[in-house]
């Protein structure tokens, strides 16, 4: 086993010297995972600005498709999310035969969750009505879905398979191929949007089509690299081939199935926001989205540091070091604040020169410092939460959390940013910023109870008895 990510606990020495380097071990395994989670990032930021150069209608049909499958996606990601504390404890508890059963079982619910994705993607003509959209700009969402559902299996093959390689702490693998992805999604997006080479110009349509080989080379190049390299000898996945077990697949369902069901929940509620938002008009509704992407960049820092720490906990307690687990838990808490700290003053700090760099209007501009104040605390709220919940998730603690997060957010935070927002009920109406201050709300909700269910978290038995 490689333990040179994933280091086994020395308990001989002081609380301080083991917390800075659980703190390291962190960076090692997160600073990976930040790239790739930038790259993925960096695909939505091409996809829009070469469709939006294309015409308004492509950019329009682009965007409404990336609404529609990405809910999806972000379900079978965190479903199969489920593998990395899995197999990070099996790494941890040296039962390594478990590994590749395991993998495999992933496998199988990433092509299950490929054919549902593909069904429900290639015929979305009902909900493509019912927004009302003109014929044209419905035709190409429709054209953009059809090529872009031909790239499904290979995404949620990489998502499946980076269950093993994260699980075996070699998180710089899927940073790299992410990457390579990226890359690759930039020129084919060139060539097919605005038809070079001798194609012709697909618009929107092509940007399909680009994500969907990129993603297939990248898969294909991830699969070349698993059975070539020396690394994962031990774990060849056909040599170590597994049939389906349907213990293994309820394994992973029980306990991914609540984690897709939450980051469902919780994109899903900004998707009503935005909707509640529509009556305000564009300019409160563009200075809101400007906010939430600053405020979703920033966050890319405390979800690689919280992946990171699934992954260390679950090997922690798989190697029966549920002190050290409990340490490096509590104490990335510390971590977490401190940074959510720092990103706070930044956005208090530069929100005006934050919102200038988005737009040049000035009532947009006004809009969004307005609402970066109000999303400094938000930030807070949101470290504190994830890294509770990241924790939890390394214990294979996931069903409770979801129930905590759904009334967080949907008992919490949507009802009270309503009132705030619309009504002089609570308090005169806020506009905007009343969705802000419910959400921080409800954040910090989730806070206290994820926090306390934390604390007081213990498994009942370690991974390797």
């Amino acid at each position: 086993m490689d333990e040179t990510h994933q280091p086994l606990p020395e308990v001989r020495q002081p609380l301080v010297t083991r917390t800075l380097i659980e703190w390291r071990t962190l960076a090692v395994l997160g600073g990976p995972i930040l790239i790739a989670q930038i790259a993925q990032m960096a695909n939505g930021v091409i996809d829009t600005v070469m469709a939006g150069h294309a015409s308004a209608r492509d950019l329009a049909a682009v965007g409404i498709g990336s609404s529609l499958w990405m809910p999806l996606f972000l379900f079978f990601m965190g479903l199969l999310g489920a593998l990395q504390p899995i197999i990070s404890g099996y790494n941890g508890s040296r039962t390594l035969e478990k590994i590749m059963p395991a993998t495999w079982q992933g496998l199988y619910l990433a092509a299950a969750g490929s054919v549902i994705m593909i069904l429900l993607l290639t015929n979305v003509h009902p909900v493509l009505a019912l927004l009302n959209l003109e014929r044209d700009t419905a035709g190409i969402t429709q054209g953009y879905l059809d090529a872009f559902a031909w790239g499904v299996p290979a995404m949620l093959m990489m998502t499946a398979l980076r269950g093993l390689t994260d699980g075996l702490g070699h998180t710089r693998v899927i940073m790299a191929f992410s990457v390579l992805s990226t890359l690759i999604n930039l020129p084919l997006n060139y060539i097919f949007i605005y038809g070079k080479f001798g194609l012709p110009a697909m618009g929107g349509v092509g940007c399909g089509w680009a994500t969907s080989l990129s993603n297939g080379i990248a898969a294909v190049a991830l699969l070349v690299y698993l059975n070539r390299s020396h690394a994962y000898r031990r774990f060849h996945l056909l040599a170590d081939w597994a049939k389906p077990e349907l213990a293994g697949l309820i394994y992973i369902l029980k306990l991914g199935v609540p984690i897709g069901f939450t980051i469902f929940v919780e994109a899903s509620m900004f998707s009503v926001i935005a909707l509640f938002l529509a009556p305000l008009g564009p300019v409160v509704v563009a200075g809101h989205q400007i906010a939430l992407n600053v405020v979703s960049l920033l966050f890319m820092l405390p979800l690689s540091i919280g992946m990171a720490l699934t992954l260390r906990v679950s090997f922690l307690i798989g190697a029966g070091a549920p002190d050290t687990a409990r340490l490096i838990s509590r104490s990335s808490l510390i971590l977490a604040a401190a940074t959510a700290l720092v990103f706070a003053v930044l956005l208090w700090v530069f929100s005006e020169g934050i919102a200038a760099l988005y737009t040049g209007e000035i009532e947009v501009q006004q809009v969004t410092i307005r609402l970066l104040l109000f999303a400094a605390l938000f930030q807070i709220a949101d470290v504190i939460q994830v890294t509770c919940i990241s924790a939890l998730r390394g214990y294979k603690d996931t069903r409770i959390p979801m129930f905590i997060m759904l009334f967080s957010f949907w008992g919490v935070g949507l009802p009270l940013g309503y009132l705030l927002t619309f009504t002089d009920v609570l308090w005169p109406a806020m506009g905007a910023a009343g969705f802000w201050v419910g959400l921080t709300g409800g954040l910090m909700s989730a806070s206290i109870l994820l926090g306390w269910r934390l604390f007081r978290y213990a498994p009942k038995e370690l991974e390797h008895k």
